[in-house]
């Protein structure tokens, strides 16, 4: 049996269609059973990672663990709920973050020092571990949907940033891998898409798929600092996202061939993603 946490979300919902798939037992960890939107055969149990002592009931039986933490939020918990999942279960593969390094430290509104936190937990925990460090997720470039439905524009500041966006099919596939083969334990995998690609070229290649132009409007960072913390995000946060972008214009990231390594197969294009996702721009 393995424990999905984040299930019905982006990369968690890939994982329990792969393991499904190899037919594997699957078991989502949900805040709300009867209100989850998951594959037959998959068993909901109640649980929050927030609430460690609701955990329990989840992790019977369990022998892996998918672990998508809510970054931040339920830090406070942290502690607590990895010394449970350790007690029940053998493997662990953590959903981490590409910039995580093992000396960085916690700090107000800081993501990466949030997974740092998580990782150092994990390795002292006394299970066998994975850690996925995946860079940008494709699927957030959604954010761009409803200026693209409404007007074909993205109104954003540092279009000339080069990502190497990652499909979140990808993520999982890698994570599946380490949840139900050998030879992962203690690795640190890396993720990237295969390519770097401007913003601006997301946008036009969102365009081709959907088969109508997407045009690039920059407007200053601060406009782009508004809308996120608009949208909800915490300020920290937000200005942490606008910084990096800014960085980089001038030192875009670079892509890794670790999914290549681990799967034997290539990364999926930003181009392919756009085109999987093509109706949510249309």
């Amino acid at each position: 049996m393995i424990l999905v946490t984040g299930a019905t979300g982006n990369v968690g919902g890939h994982v329990v269609s792969q393991l499904l798939d190899r037919g594997v037992a699957v078991r989502a960890l949900t805040r709300d059973p009867a209100a989850a939107a998951l594959p037959d055969g998959v068993e909901a149990v109640r649980g929050d990672l927030a609430d460690p002592a609701s955990l329990d009931t989840a992790l019977d039986g369990v022998e892996a663990v998918f672990l998508l933490w809510p970054t931040l939020a339920a830090d406070h918990a942290a502690a607590a709920a990895v010394e449970r999942i350790a007690g029940r279960a053998r493997r662990v593969v953590y959903v981490s973050a590409r910039g995580v390094s093992d000396d960085l430290e916690r700090a107000p509104g800081s993501i990466l020092g949030s997974h740092a936190y998580l990782e150092r937990l994990i390795r002292g925990a006394g299970v066998e571990w994975t850690f996925l460090r995946p860079g940008g997720f494709a699927v957030n470039t959604l954010l761009w949907a409803p200026e693209i439905r409404a007007t074909g524009v993205v109104r954003r500041s540092h279009g000339a940033a080069g990502r190497a966006l990652i499909h979140e099919r990808d993520i999982a596939t890698v994570g599946v891998l380490a949840l139900t083969g050998d030879g992962h334990a203690g690795a640190v995998y890396e993720l990237t898409g295969p390519e770097t690609l401007t913003q601006a070229e997301q946008a036009a290649a969102i365009g081709e798929a959907i088969g109508r132009p997407v045009r690039w409007e920059e407007v200053p960072p601060e406009n782009t600092l508004r809308d996120l913390v608009a949208g909800g995000m915490p300020a920290a946060m937000a200005e942490g996202i606008v910084a990096a972008h800014d960085a980089m214009v001038t030192s875009p990231e670079t892509t890794t061939a670790t999914f290549e390594k681990v799967t034997g197969v290539p990364a999926t294009p930003f181009r392919q993603w756009a085109i999987d996702h093509a109706g949510d721009f249309r």
